[in-house]
């Protein structure tokens, strides 16, 4: 596999499709990050890191809306791919839907969203937009 993040994205998106409550995903540490970090904002219900195996995996509940049946995310799309590296400064910091969704980005201090990167003022790598 050339691109963990990719198929971390890949799997969520399919779950979601599929409607499907739970997903397992092989577990790396900037996977485990990116969970958090869709936990804290809200896109999905709960999460789970289990160390079974070398490698481990991470179980993510996803969320819906019980009314309507629809998810809380809509739309995931990779930015920074292995053949071409998405880097940004604190200045030229993306801003997904008009701030409405979140942009994912690692930097030097760890995986963050674009919002909370303006308030340290760092930029850094933009792995995904959510939202």
């Amino acid at each position: 596999m050339t691109d963990p993040i990719a198929d971390y994205l890949t799997r969520l998106r399919n779950a979601i499709k599929a409607s499907h409550r739970i997903v397992e995903i092989p577990a790396s540490n900037i996977k485990k990050e990116m969970t958090k970090v869709l936990f804290d904002k809200g896109y999905i219900q709960n999460y789970k890191f289990e160390e079974n195996g070398p490698q481990g995996t991470i179980k993510i509940a996803l969320k819906y809306n019980p009314a309507t049946k629809q998810n809380a995310i809509v739309s995931l799309s990779r930015i920074s791919k292995p053949g071409l590296r998405k880097y940004v400064k604190h200045g030229d910091l993306p801003r997904v839907i008009n701030g409405l969704g979140i942009a994912i980005l690692s930097t030097s201090k760890g995986v963050m969203t674009d919002k909370e990167a303006r308030v340290e003022g760092i930029g850094g790598e933009v792995l995904c937009y959510v939202y």
